[in-house]
């Protein structure tokens, strides 16, 4: 373990149950305690994810900007960056208790989201499609019906999934991931016909399975999820200071870098290159930058 990362894997906990952080300086908490705790996802590639021991990623690197910002708007240039590794269940329930000051995955920026958390200018918009094993020849939502499809637990792709299938007239039986990795095993092991979820996420884990050649994305695009770094509503600072930096990337080319780095290069631990172009979603977001969620 590196001596500088501190790793605390969260336990999974109810939103419920929940400590929710009141009115109060986030900024604050950091400057006295001296740190800075980043919520970060295990197996979410290329946006958040361990690889080499440590937390690494598109998001992550975008983070590492607004820390930079953050030490220069508290004068605190020996500010130190804890890590907490979070899920889709634990995310939102770590911000509200505090333990996680900003958390930099693959969270969704949604109008139910933001009745409890804030987000950030959005750094990336994912497509919601699903990725199956080639020889299936699954190829539409029709032909999932009757089989099993597998989402990652606490995630929007579950409710997007549900919504298609009822709206497609077919009946499919429902599982559930507890995290990416999770998720993806059941397709491999052939328990799941397909698995839903943003096409960035299914893309790094074909990238890095055993045989990337036995799998595809297909079908519709089921919904499009603009990401966004999250953190308490308590602090309109910070949200200031967050969306400055990720303003500034949009407009200065420094986005596209970091999308080449960690798109349309190998990246660690396999020096994988997911050669992925960017698609739409993103181009519009890049022309119009915003956190206006969905």
């Amino acid at each position: 373990m590196l001596k500088h990362l501190q790793f605390v894997f969260a336990p999974i906990v109810l939103l419920t149950m929940a400590p929710q952080v009141m009115a109060g300086d986030v900024l604050d908490r950091i400057k006295q305690k001296g740190s800075i705790t980043i919520g970060y996802r295990e197996s979410a590639d290329p946006i958040s994810y361990i690889a080499n021991g440590k937390p690494v990623g598109y998001a992550l690197d975008i983070c590492q900007n607004v820390v930079t910002e953050i030490k220069k708007q508290l004068k605190t240039p020996q500010l130190k960056i804890e890590y907490k590794a979070v899920n889709s269940t634990s995310r939102i329930p770590e911000v509200l208790a505090g333990n996680v000051d900003i958390e930099c995955g693959t969270t969704t920026n949604n109008k139910q989201r933001q009745q409890q958390v804030a987000f950030s200018t959005s750094y990336y918009v994912a497509d919601v499609r699903m990725a199956v094993k080639k020889t299936s020849n699954i190829q539409t939502l029709k032909q999932l019906n009757g089989k099993a499809v597998v989402t990652v637990q606490g995630g929007n792709p579950e409710k997007y999934l549900k919504m298609s299938a009822k709206k497609a007239n077919i009946n499919i039986i429902s599982l559930g991931g507890k995290d990416h990795a999770d998720a993806f095993s059941m397709l491999s092991s052939g328990r799941a016909a397909a698995f839903v979820n943003d096409d960035i996420g299914l893309a790094g884990l074909i990238a890095k399975s055993a045989n990337p050649k036995d799998y595809e994305i297909v079908g519709p695009t089921l919904s499009s999820e603009p990401y966004g770094i999250m953190f308490a509503k308590t602090d309109p600072k910070l949200k200031s200071i967050a969306d400055g930096v990720v303003n500034q990337m949009w407009k200065s080319g420094q986005m596209d870098q970091l999308y080449k780095k960690w798109f349309q290069s190998p990246i660690p631990p396999k020096n994988i290159n997911l050669n992925l172009a960017p698609s739409g979603s993103y181009k519009a977001l890049k022309a119009k930058p915003n956190d206006v969620g969905i």
